[in-house]
């Protein structure tokens, strides 16, 4: 964007700029069996495109609300559904993305985990416990069609008590850091996958994708948390051939041994405390050889 102004003999110009409504949240009920089905959602629209009048004049006329957002989220919630999150995120971008002056619009959405109460010995038909880990679907779709989908999971808390060891790292003269063979290895995954294409079966790739990175953290002899995550990277691409690129964020969460020699007690890989900050973070990339690159403009 190049239209500007002057501010102290400088031309100012308008850099990239988007605007949407962040976190409309949805609960969705389907009743039409003996059980209910509950799917509760939390779903952010962000639209950018030739919006700079807006910016720069106060001229609204290419604006579409964010109260109209909101209210197209719910209108196409009842109309068609909201499972799987994939598509109801497709639906909802392409919706937007042909909106006039709107180039491209993203659709992010978190579904928060439930499952059904047991009560007298069987599941309660309308009765739910809210679960750990959030799924997550990210729809970028282009004005003429072209859509990029990445799922995946927020916040899926995972530890090993064992089989995991730290040592054989660079040293410098402020490390104090005590190598260790056997450790606790914890983390918060933040797992996102990037879809080859629109033409998934979205709910089973998610729990192959979701299976396949616990089963590798649970099963990987770790040397480190690096190591853990690229395990866990080629773990989903194997299990899921429509994905073609996997990517995590671990914060390293560190687990100390408690020193008990002070009350005359040992402590042989029993008692621990939790450190809450700092911690350390990894993050990395799993990619098929010659997968095709995605949309630099995905938030992921």
């Amino acid at each position: 964007m190049t239209t500007g102004s002057e501010s102290g003999g400088a031309e100012v110009v308008l850099g990239p700029a988007r605007y949407g409504k962040a976190e409309v949240r949805l609960l969705h009920v389907d009743r039409a069996g003996p059980q209910h089905v509950i799917t509760d959602l939390n779903v952010s629209v962000t639209l950018s495109g030739d919006l700079a009048e807006t910016y720069l004049t106060g001229d609204n006329a290419r604006v579409l609300t964010t109260d109209a957002q909101k209210n197209t989220v719910y209108a196409l919630a009842r109309k068609f559904g909201v499972t799987p999150v994939e598509e109801f995120g497709l639906r909802l971008a392409r919706h937007f993305a042909a909106v006039p002056a709107v180039d491209r619009a993203q659709v992010r959405i978190e579904q928060y985990a439930w499952r059904r109460i047991e009560a007298g010995g069987a599941l309660h038909p309308h009765s739910f416990e809210r679960l750990a880990g959030t799924r997550v679907a990210s729809v970028h779709v282009r004005d003429g069609g072209g859509a990029e989908v990445v799922a995946g999971v927020d916040d899926l808390v995972l530890l090993k008590s064992s089989g995991s060891e730290f040592q054989g790292f660079l040293t410098d003269p402020y490390t104090t850091l005590e190598p260790t063979q056997d450790r606790i290895l914890a983390t918060a995954v933040r797992g996102h996958w990037r879809y080859a294409d629109t033409g998934q079966a979205w709910d089973a790739a998610f729990a192959g994708a979701r299976a396949a990175l616990v089963e590798a953290f649970a099963a990987t002899y770790s040397r480190s948390l690096q190591q853990t995550l690229y395990a866990m990277g080629e773990a989903v691409l194997a299990a899921c051939p429509g994905i073609c690129e996997a990517r995590f964020s671990l914060p390293n969460k560190h687990h100390f041994l408690v020193d008990l020699a002070p009350f005359g007690l040992d402590n042989p890989g029993e008692v621990f405390y939790a450190a809450d900050r700092p911690y350390g973070l990894i993050e990395g990339t799993a990619r098929r050889a010659g997968a095709a690159p995605g949309d630099q403009d995905h938030q992921w």
